[in-house]
């Protein structure tokens, strides 16, 4: 029980320091009345919706854990862990926005002092969604296995976790883009103002979205990846060891515990120089993730022999693998979606010659950029696999593969504060717009901007990465589970692909990615189009508008955003749900395998595609405003922010969207496995 206590010790630490980073930042004076004004704006918008989100997804929160609480194969127990990771993902997503929102307005006004000032104040706000992520992970899944003492019940806290992420960064994504297509395509674009222009009416809803998609959103999709790795690998240690049981659970809790520690100390490594270039504040980042991962890489192997002997050394370089490749993904993301390398700097050349060649240029881009990552993934399941033992027992294989998993997430805590440190800066950049700062403090935030899509990139990527190895790792707990319920000789051999029901489970689950990415997209399309009419009506309607004697409307388009986003995150996500169920009820256990399989080899290629290309368009789009190819204002740059609005759903609504969705699958399908397994029709 002494692992657990270190783990519930260093969550308490977690959520202890990001209340302290919080109350930092917040207790630095606003000097600017102006600046504080505008914040305000933001900070009550993004509120406003975060509340009117939550009630919708609290009716679904009621409904199912009422359902639960009657099902005879879950009862009261399932149904208390679900509301506890509902709601601890909740918490994260309100704590990670109201630090966003507290330190928009420090940055930029520490962006008057120099760029180093203003990356300081963001890292420390970013750094309060991480903390906040990993802590209240860490120690909702401690306290629900303490109090239950039971690994089977802990999966009703991951699909709580789940169901959250996906409402909230399908309904944060929808609303952050819609806000965003609209003020660029009808702003920069036909009114050929500046970004975050105040005469735009959609700039306020275009901040706020940074909030509720990239921050609120964010930090939940993290925090159920976070969680869903913890339990999968605890659940499949039972599996694997017989005799060493409780310690072969208890080892993802405290990597998890070492992970925290480890990335507290590679926080206070993030500095830098003053006046440093676009590369340099990219390696001071770098030297804190770095800095984490070697030292879990070094601690790791102790942690391993102490808990479980020497003999089994091959779980140690599970660990290692999936540590590894998830930092080898993040090169991989940086190299293909940072400005600084070629891939992005000829992606913006393509704007020479019109919008149509920068889409087919960036399309191109991200299909290409799926092949590394699949191979990092595919060397580090088969080391994991096979180094833990997989070739004489499967289930020792599939539990060094879960490790892995863990392993990938274990630098969370920093990685995180890295990513969310970008939609600070964005907003910072936006408030100095806005308030008539010198246009220097814009050319520091927007540096900072840039870097913050690369280092958002990456966390999509280490996030996508995870989630192919956590969904592999649920896939083996669901078998697992179908053999708790009832069919004990199941076998792997049962789940051939020359079997029709796990054929054609493939099939359906290969579709649902395309389908739901296509369910999203529209949803951003439908809401957008209603922010561009609105944004053109008030140009035309308001006299004196474009000559700024006269204020748009913001409210109204903050209202249609919320409005469109809380409609349209209804459908995908209950069909992510039902689907399982359905094909469950229909083709049987051994469908719903091949629904899972289906749907996490096509869900691991279209959010890594989509997510990549987004990103390139965003920083293609960036180094064309720095005063390439002719700069602000230029064809070129209308053509880059044409590109840009096409990636902004791909990047931050449908993409990482996806790597939630192949998660939930399996999660559905754990909980509902009595159900499914009793009362199917083949």
């Amino acid at each position: 029980m002494f692992g657990l206590y270190v783990a519930l010790a260093a969550a308490v630490l977690s959520l202890l320091l990001a209340i302290l980073f919080l109350l930092k930042n917040k207790r630095i004076p606003i000097r600017d009345s102006r600046i504080a004004e505008i914040s305000g704006f933001i900070r009550g918008g993004a509120m406003a919706f975060l509340r009117r989100e939550y009630c919708v997804v609290a009716m679904f929160i009621v409904v199912l854990a009422v359902i639960f609480f009657f099902l005879p194969t879950m009862g009261w127990r399932v149904s208390a862990s679900f509301i506890c990771g509902a709601v601890m993902s909740l918490l994260a997503g309100f704590v990670g926005m109201r630090s966003a929102t507290i330190s928009n307005a420090r940055t930029a006004q520490a962006a008057q002092e120099s760029e180093i000032a203003a990356l300081r104040t963001a890292f420390t706000g970013g750094s309060v969604m991480g903390l906040s992520v990993v802590g209240l992970g860490l120690f909702g899944v401690t306290v629900c296995y303490l109090v239950f003492q039971n690994t089977n019940i802990l999966t009703g806290f991951s699909l709580g976790a789940s169901l959250v992420a996906l409402f909230s960064r399908v309904g944060g994504g929808i609303y952050t883009k819609a806000a965003d297509v609209g003020a660029d395509l009808v702003g920069k674009v036909e009114q050929g103002i500046p970004e975050d222009d105040p005469r735009n009416p959609a700039v306020i809803a275009d901040n706020v979205g940074d909030n509720v998609g990239d921050v609120a959103g964010m930090g939940a999709d993290l925090y159920e990846s976070y969680v869903g790795s913890i339990i999968s690998a605890s659940a499949l240690g039972v599996a694997a060891f017989s005799d060493q049981a409780f310690k072969a659970m208890a080892i993802p809790m405290v990597m998890a515990a070492v992970g925290i520690l480890c990335s507290i100390i590679g926080s206070f490594f993030v500095k830098t120089e003053e006046n440093a270039d676009q590369r340099t504040l990219l390696k001071a980042l770098s030297r804190g993730t770095n800095l984490s991962a070697i030292l879990i890489a070094i601690i790791s192997f102790f942690l391993v022999w102490a808990m479980l002997g020497l003999a089994h050394w091959g779980l140690y370089v599970a660990i290692l693998s999936g540590l590894v490749a998830g930092v080898l993904i993040g090169k991989a993301t940086e190299y293909y979606t940072s400005d600084t390398y070629k891939p992005t700097q000829e992606l913006s050349g393509k704007s020479q010659t019109g919008s149509a060649t920068i889409i087919i240029g960036g399309l191109g881009l991200g299909m290409l950029s799926t092949a590394m990552p699949i191979i990092i993934v595919a060397v580090c399941i088969l080391l994991a696999f096979f180094l833990s033992g997989g070739g004489t027992d499967a289930s020792m294989g599939l539990y060094g593969i879960a490790l892995a998993a863990v392993g990938m997430l274990s630098t969370l805590g920093i990685t995180l504060a890295t990513d969310a440190y970008g939609p600070v800066a964005d907003n910072a950049g936006g408030i100095a717009e806005m308030a008539g700062l010198d246009p220097e403090v814009r050319k520091r935030t927007d540096a900072l901007d840039s870097l913050g899509n690369t280092t958002a990139a990456t966390g999509k990527g280490f996030a996508i990465g995870s989630a192919a190895l956590t969904a592999l790792a649920l896939m083996a707990s669901y078998i697992e589970k179908v053999k708790e319920v009832g069919v004990a000789e199941v076998t792997f051999n049962d789940f051939s692909l020359m079997n029709p029901l796990v054929l054609t489970g493939l099939f359906i689950g290969a579709c649902l990615p395309f389908v739901f990415a296509a369910l999203t997209m529209n949803s951003v399309g439908r809401a957008a189009q209603s922010v561009v009419l609105e944004v053109r009506r008030q140009f035309r309607e308001i006299t004196g508008l474009m000559e700024g004697k006269a204020d748009p409307d913001y409210a109204r388009c903050v209202d249609l955003c919320t409005k469109a986003s809380l409609k349209e995150m209804v459908l995908p996500t209950v069909i992510a749900v039902v689907t399982p169920i359905v094909v469950g009820m229909v083709l049987g256990y051994k469908g719903v395998v091949g629904l899972l399989a289906g749907a996490t080899v096509t869900g691991f290629l279209m959010a890594i595609y989509m997510a990549n290309a987004g990103g390139a368009w965003d920083n293609a789009k960036k180094y064309i405003e720095a005063g390439n190819f002719g700069g602000k204002g230029s064809e070129c740059h209308k053509a880059g922010v044409v590109g840009d609005t096409v990636g902004d759903p791909f990047k931050d609504t449908s993409g990482p969207a996806i790597n939630i969705l192949i998660k939930l699958l399996s999660m559905v399908s754990i909980v509902f496995a009595g159900l499914i397994v009793n009362y199917s029709l083949l």
